[in-house]
């Protein structure tokens, strides 16, 4: 085990006190000192010294030293040096917190700009993060507090932390363990499956959730049910059936009856003679008239070519016109065009060449030579006349290109006009044709039998007019017959309508006395499932109780005092965690007193020295409150208040127990 001792503590300006040394020697030392005069301050210097925090965890606590009026007393080092011995080894820490003051340009006087701290390992200066490091690598801040102060377990940590500790020291016991414990709980491993106790738990909760709602339908669903069932008492099915079957049959004769008077045998014959006499009606019409109608036939197919011929030659006039106008506005923008050209070409052959060259060279400013400027002036005309020279020839050549495209279409436009004069003349032969067959057709219909003045047509129209008459009596006197078998035909269908809907109820009824009984047997099944739950809920909660009592044993077997409770029981039954420190049955938040805390306190410092290896220097303040302050393995600072010790007072308690024996 890694043990370390406070050899010495030393205080200068430190929340009051001016100077003090504690000399302990790693010794048990106890420090006497009235209210007020500064014993918890020397924890609070020693946790400040490694952590920058006070001994209640406290990072912003006032280190300065101040007068009567409370107002801080300025250009003071506030210092605190500590030498421990960590397994035998020395090891001195010293931290000096400075006011900074700073004298601005053209100031008189230095203003407060803030605080610097300084830091020194063995007396040698270090940079904060090789501080840092050093008090890390003796023991973290975390573990040192739980083993230095028997208050900071039980008063600085939550719950969930003091309970983690707890399962890290003395180890959780696992499912398998906790089942094995108990033949009730055999059964769990099938129920769990691959689940947690936990996770099982919730699934338990949604399910009886889910089961609750749904046992919480049921009634109402088999109300409306209920509510929703036809009186059928008085209605039996098989009776139904077989009227509703007799019915039928009545609609079936009643439908044949209506097609035999509504088909019936006479009219039958008399539409049958209709029918014939119509037939040699048309084919007498076709008698009379067959060569006269090949004749009209003949002449209007002859009248359809010509107007056909007809319109082939206005096509063809309009065509040519429509060719004659495009080419008629083409040629006006051809001969703009041509004007154009003269003019450019006008304008051209007036160019004249005009010469500027710089006489003199371009690179040192002297003149050329007169033969120099010379062929440099010709070489110039030159360029100028071949380049004039095809320019002019170009838009010659654009000229002619477009006279000749002019007189295409003048010559084209000549043509057409010709042309339209023939097709105009052919036009005016042929209109003269459609009027000549015209007056022929009018002739042969003319020419044509009357058909209403032939005796034999006429017999036959008289013939079916009387047959029709024939025809509209006899319906007229059979329709009374067809309206009664109809009216009859109504009432049995109406009746059948009424025994179906009785049918129907019957049918509604059944189905919803199935509804009900399929609703009452699901209704115990969930029942039945949510029964299962509550005996899977009753092993889970067995297991965690039987968990509890297991665990709770095995982390109060770690202790001397000190007992927990790790479980609180619930209203609806269940467990919840917690972790409640307990002396003698009393909750240490709650009843416990001071000695009894210090006590279980120490007691869970020697746990945990004992778990994390080291043990570390305790304070433990108000040490006049314990009569009997159980041994530790770590080195104990005790701070008792003293009324007659109006300055702190150091005795070396191992030397003032010998000198008592």
């Amino acid at each position: 085990m890694r043990q370390i001792d406070l050899i010495s503590l030393k205080l200068r300006n430190f929340k009051g006190i001016k100077n003090f040394v504690l000399e302990s020697k790693g010794s048990n030392t106890s420090v006497y000192g009235d209210n007020a005069v500064g014993k918890t301050t020397i924890f609070d210097s020693f946790t400040w010294l490694l952590f920058d925090k006070d001994s209640q965890n406290k990072k912003d606590f006032e280190i300065k030293t101040l007068d009567n009026n409370g107002k801080v007393l300025h250009n003071l080092e506030h210092e605190v040096e500590g030498t421990l011995a960590i397994s035998g080894r020395r090891r001195t820490l010293r931290k000096v917190f400075t006011e900074k003051w700073t004298r601005k340009r053209g100031a008189a006087t230095s203003e407060f700009t803030g605080h610097t701290t300084d830091y020194f390992i063995d007396g040698v200066p270090a940079k904060k993060a090789e501080y840092d490091t050093c008090v890390d690598e003796i023991v973290s801040e975390n573990i040192f507090k739980l083993l230095t102060s028997p208050a900071f377990f039980n008063e600085q940590l939550k719950w969930q932390d003091r309970r983690k500790i707890l399962l890290e020291v003395c180890g959780d016991i696992s499912d398998k363990e906790v089942i094995s414990s108990s033949e009730a709980l055999s059964k769990l491993p099938a129920i769990l499956g691959d689940r947690s106790i936990e996770d099982h738990r919730k699934v338990i909760a949604a399910k009886r959730a889910e089961i609750n709602k749904e046992l919480e339908k049921i009634p109402i669903r088999i109300d409306e049910a209920n509510r929703s069932k036809p009186d059928v008492a008085e209605l039996d099915e098989q009776f139904l059936v077989d009227d509703i079957a007799t019915l039928k049959s009545r609609i079936q004769e009643k439908e044949a009856e209506l097609v035999r008077v509504q088909s019936g045998g006479e009219v039958a014959v008399k539409e049958k003679r209709l029918r014939e006499i119509e037939g040699e009606l048309l084919q007498l019409k076709n008698q009379l008239q067959a060569g006269t109608m090949d004749k009209v036939a003949a002449k209007r197919e002859s009248m359809n070519s010509l107007h056909s011929q007809c319109n082939s030659l206005q096509r063809s006039i309009e065509d040519n016109q429509r060719r004659i106008e495009q080419n008629s506005k083409a040629m006006e923008r051809n001969s703009a065009e041509r004007d154009r050209l003269r003019e450019q070409h006008t304008i051209t052959n007036a160019e004249t060449f005009s010469s500027h060259h710089d006489e003199n060279c371009p690179s040192c400013g002297q003149s050329l030579p007169e033969d120099q400027i010379k062929a440099a002036h010709d070489k110039a005309f030159a360029i100028f006349n071949r380049s004039k020279s095809e320019r002019l020839e170009a838009i010659s050549t654009q000229g002619r290109a477009a006279k000749s495209e002019y007189d295409r279409m003048d010559k084209e436009n000549a043509s057409l006009n010709e042309s339209n004069g023939s097709l105009t003349d052919q036009l005016t032969d042929k209109r003269s044709e459609v009027s000549a067959v015209e007056a022929e057709l009018i002739v042969l219909r003319e020419g044509m039998t009357d058909l209403s003045a032939d005796p034999s047509y006429i017999n036959k129209q008289q013939e079916v007019e009387a047959i029709k008459r024939d025809i509209l009596g006899l319906r007229s006197s059979m329709q009374d017959t067809v309206d009664k078998i109809r009216i009859d035909l109504a009432k049995v269908r109406n009746e059948v309508s009424s025994l179906e809907q009785d049918k129907a109820k019957i049918a509604q009824a059944v189905m919803l006395y199935k509804r009900i009984e399929e609703l009452q047997q699901q209704e115990k099944q969930l029942a039945a499932e949510y029964e299962k739950f509550e005996h899977e809920l009753f092993l889970t909660e067995e297991f965690i109780r039987t968990k509890v009592s297991l665990l709770e044993s095995k982390i109060n077997s770690k202790f001397k005092y000190a007992r927990f409770k790790l479980f609180d029981q619930q209203i609806n039954g269940g467990l919840a965690e917690v972790c409640e420190t307990l002396g003698d049955g009393v909750p240490y938040s709650s009843g416990l007193n001071r000695a009894a805390q210090a006590n279980i306190g120490l007691d869970i410092i020697n746990t945990l020295s004992e778990h994390y290896g080291i043990s570390a220097p305790i304070f433990i303040d108000n040490a006049e409150a314990v009569t009997q302050i159980m041994d530790t393995k770590g080195q104990q600072i005790r701070l008792i208040v003293s009324e007659k010790d109006k300055q702190l007072r150091v005795e070396d308690l191992t030397k003032t127990m010998q000198e008592a024996v």
